[in-house]
């Protein structure tokens, strides 16, 4: 009975965290340009010592629902610095890229196999993965072949290990992360940040 019980409220726990990962990433996308800047404002000038913790949080939900988190990458060098701003895009594509690998291999694992099982190229990666996985993770990240968010799904039904996984994804990303936060640091305007906000915003409307 005890097991039922304790079943049941893990199920609570993960129901109610996607909900709650859901809700953050449609306010997030129903922001326009003007207000997607006040929140990277809100997160550097209202926060305070907090402002590299949410910024790293805000990954989760935009990753978990394929959304490109390169403009919280551009953010973070930005707003805090090489240093700091590194540390937290870091921080926080490496959660996102975790949260969506676990959910891959949980709650969504049916789904993917079935529209993975019958492409050719999957099951290479697959078996390449099984004889080498922390090589293969690390070179598909350091070369992003497949946009960020897909490949954290892609993974999630591979034979990796989740902790060979992490670290793996964490090297691999380390370069692109670098790169566009310290490209953050040369931006004068917050406009330039968010320059890209504003498609994502429009396609968003289009499915609302």
């Amino acid at each position: 009975m005890a097991d039922v019980f304790f079943t049941w409220v893990s199920a609570f726990r993960i129901v109610f965290s996607l909900l709650f990962l859901v809700a953050t990433a449609s306010v997030l996308l129903s922001l326009p340009i003007e207000k997607m800047k006040g929140f990277l404002f809100w997160v550097k000038e209202d926060l305070g010592q907090w402002g590299p913790f949410v910024l790293a949080l805000s990954y989760i939900p935009l990753t978990i629902l394929v959304v490109p988190a390169s403009i919280l990458t551009l953010g973070g060098g930005y707003l805090f610095g090489l240093s700091v701003g590194f540390m937290a895009d870091s921080i926080g594509a490496t959660l996102g890229a975790t949260a969506a690998f676990i959910l891959g291999r949980t709650i969504g694992k049916s789904y993917l196999i079935s529209k993975l099982r019958n492409y050719p190229k999957f099951q290479a990666v697959a078996n390449a993965i099984e004889i080498s996985s922390f090589k293969m993770v690390f070179l598909l990240r350091l070369v992003p072949l497949l946009p960020f968010s897909l490949l954290n799904y892609l993974l999630s039904v591979t034979p990796v290990n989740l902790s060979v996984y992490v670290l793996a994804s964490w090297l691999g990303m380390t370069p692109s992360i670098f790169g566009l936060a310290y490209i953050g640091t040369t931006i004068k305007d917050l406009s330039d940040v968010t320059h890209g906000w504003n498609e994502i915003y429009t396609i968003h409307q289009q499915f609302c």
